[in-house]
Order: C-alpha cells, then sequence, then structure tokens
C-alpha cells in the first residue's frame, strides 16, 4: 500500500523541520479505558456513520495498534487526559476493550496540549474532511506554536513520529481512520491555501462556538462568517440569539453591515435585527437634495421673497412644465 502523504503545516508557514525525535525514546503502557477523560473543550467532532462502523470493525480485528497520546491529570484519581485518539478511545469501548495502548506525556503545557491536539487530528485526517472550525482551530495551534519556535517545533515533529506516519500499513491505525472505498488518491489530496485564506482561517477562530457551529451546517456562508468573527464577544451573542429566535438567514451582504456597524460601535440588538430581518435594506432612499446657485436665485427672484415663497413658485413652474411635457408625448 503507497504511503500517504502527510500534510505538513511547517511548510504552509515556511518553516523548517527540527530532527524528527527518536519513538524508540518514547514509553508506551496500557491504559483503563474508565481511566481516560476527553480533552476539555474538544474542537474536533467524533467520528459518525459509516466511518466509526469501519474503525470498529477494523480494532475488532486487529486491536488498537498505533497507541493513543495521554496526558495525566490528577494524581489521587489516576487519570488521563487524551491528546489524540479520541475516536481509537470511542470505538474501543463501544468493542468493549478494557485497555488500549497509550504514550503518557509528562510536563506538558496547555499550549502543547493542545497543539498535539490539533496536530495529530490533521496528520490523520485530510484537510479537506476538517470543517471549517476545525481548519481554523488547527491553523492557530499551529501558527501560535510557529511564532515561538523552538521546543514546539521539536513537538510538532515528535507528533508526526508518535502517530506512526513513516511506518504507514493496512494494519496501522492510519488504515482505521480510513473510511471504506477512499482511494489513495483521495488520501494523499494536495491543497493549496494562500495567504488571504490563512488569515481568514485565523479570524473564524475568534467566532463564538455557536456561529462556527453554523458556518461549519453552511447557514452561514465563509466570508460573511469572517465578516462576523470581527464583532466583539457580546455583539456575536445578539447575533446569535437573534438568529435562534427567528431563524434569519445570514448573507455577506448582512454581516458587511453588522461589521461596519460595530467598527463604528453603534451595533445593538435592535440594529443587529433590523439588518438581519432585511428591514434595513426596504428603507427608503433619501431624497436628493440640491441647491439653486444664487445668480440664478437673483435673475428670477427679488431679495425680499422668502426661501417658502421661492420654493413654491418652483414646485408651480414645475408642475406646468412636467402638465405640457405629458400633452405633447
Amino acid at each position: 500500500m503507497a504511503k500517504p502523504n502527510v500534510i505538513n503545516l511547517n511548510d504552509l508557514f515556511g518553516t523548517d523541520e527540527g530532527d524528527i525525535l527518536e519513538s524508540s525514546d518514547v514509553g508506551i503502557k496500557e491504559v483503563y479505558l474508565y481511566k481516560l477523560i476527553p480533552f476539555r473543550n474538544h474542537p474536533f467532532k467524533l467520528y459518525e456513520g459509516q466511518r466509526l462502523q469501519d474503525m470498529i470493525e477494523s480494532i475488532k480485528e486487529h486491536g488498537v495498534i498505533t497507541p493513543i497520546i495521554v496526558r495525566p491529570m490528577a494524581v489521587q484519581e489516576e487519570q488521563y487526559e487524551i491528546l489524540s485518539g479520541h475516536n481509537r478511545a470511542n470505538a474501543a469501548k463501544i468493542v468493549g476493550l478494557e485497555k488500549i495502548p497509550a504514550v503518557i506525556k509528562e510536563g506538558l503545557t496547555d499550549e502543547e496540549a493542545m497543539l498535539i491536539v490539533t496536530e495529530t487530528n490533521l496528520i490523520q485526517r485530510s484537510f479537506a474532511d476538517l470543517s471549517h472550525s476545525e481548519r481554523a482551530r488547527v491553523l492557530v495551534e499551529h501558527y501560535n506554536a510557529i511564532k515561538h519556535q523552538g521546543k514546539k517545533i521539536d513537538l510538532i515533529n515528535e507528533i508526526e513520529t508518535l502517530s506512526n506516519t513513516d511506518n504507514f500499513n493496512e494494519n496501522s491505525d492510519s488504515s482505521q481512520l480510513a473510511t471504506k472505498g477512499r482511494t489513495d488518491a483521495k488520501v494523499g489530496e494536495n491543497y493549496n491555501l494562500s495567504k488571504d485564506t490563512v488569515a481568514r482561517y485565523l479570524k473564524i477562530d475568534a467566532l463564538i462556538k455557536e456561529l462556527k457551529s453554523r458556518l461549519d451546517k453552511e447557514e452561514i456562508p465563509f466570508i460573511a462568517a469572517v465578516n462576523l468573527s470581527f464583532l466583539k464577544v457580546d455583539e456575536q451573542n445578539i447575533i446569535e440569539e437573534i438568529l435562534k429566535e427567528k431563524n434569519f438567514k445570514v448573507d455577506m451582504k448582512k454581516a458587511e453591515i453588522l461589521k461596519s456597524f460595530s467598527q463604528g460601535r453603534n451595533l445593538n440588538y435592535d440594529k443587529a435585527h433590523e439588518v438581519l430581518s432585511g428591514k434595513y435594506f426596504d428603507k427608503p432612499k433619501k431624497a436628493k437634495s440640491f441647491k439653486l446657485k444664487p445668480k440664478l436665485v437673483s435673475k428670477y427672484f427679488n431679495e425680499n421673497q422668502t426661501q417658502k415663497e421661492i420654493e413654491e413658485i418652483i414646485e408651480n413652474a414645475l408642475e406646468i412644465y412636467f402638465s405640457k411635457k405629458d400633452e405633447i408625448e
């Protein structure tokens, strides 16, 4: 079986890889499933449907081959937080296993733990398989890691080793993560992201979770979501409250107006409702106003006439002009 083309975000951000850490330095032990807890605020959705069933069948036949990655929680409780392998752990529970192999990472910061969560998801899946919010989280975490360089680049390299990407075979967990009928072409699908696209995804991550969910469900267009990400958190909550109550649709034009109100510090519930309902765009346009040139005024009117008298004369003259025009036509 051909080795899959693993997406490398170091290339995307224009960075160089350090030396890959040797997997032999990593200790693996069997961990009871009941001692595992999900990563807090886990940004990735668990597999469902056929994809989950494929993994269950593979684990029934081969067991969990590639270890999950965890970090210890409170010592007295002997619990471990899952950093990589939420789907493997879930499928193993369904199968009825008691223990699964795990790599235990000690002394990680929360930022480093999140980096493992995002990087391993990107390694195990195609970037195209991720939802918009998942792509945003991956890019943000990697972007932050690149800014700090050093240790975190080494951590990214170690993650790739732990994920067994250099030893891909039909019995690996990478194949357990693949869906039936998935061709090598799709697994190795290449993608190109412009700097503008990366910047948009970095902004998308600033959305509240409810609006991210609407984006993932295609209830909000991508560019519209980018514009909404410029709103402050309390303003985004207002938008979500209105959408939940009224089920209005959000398009790019509405999102642009909401963004402009926010930037002008003039966005509140009433204005947001007016925009989202579409009433804002139904307002009659203001009548054009103009001023007569002083030379024209002095030619036809004397200085003793008031503005009201001048307006009445002009109105009567226009009525006569247009009535004669209609008769001619």
